[in-house]
């Protein structure tokens, strides 16, 4: 039985996530599971991982879509982050 999928697409480089988009994102974890560390923009920040806060780490992601960790596919009341498509599939099958 397959299940019906809405997809709901958003450019957040367009419309960017508020601080209480991505705080409800996270539902309780920390910013460090949105936050793409791999980035290249990231990496040429000089900024080392384990040294930031997770303010810190909202203050860049508010400031810089691209550190944000894509896909960011909800469903339901489940979030995943940076989910490759194997994973999504296994998840709504």
């Amino acid at each position: 039985m397959q299940k019906g999928v809405e997809v709901n697409y958003r450019d957040f480089f367009k419309n960017p996530f508020s601080r209480t988009e991505i705080e409800n994102l996270l539902q309780g974890r920390p910013v460090s599971e949105i936050f793409n560390f791999r980035s290249p923009s990231f990496k040429k920040t000089g900024l080392q991982e384990g040294a930031l806060t997770d303010d810190e780490l909202m203050e860049l992601l508010l400031n810089e879509p691209r550190f944000i960790r894509r896909p960011v596919v909800r469903i339901e009341r489940n979030v995943y982050f940076g989910a490759n498509s194997n994973v999504l599939k296994e998840i709504v099958e």
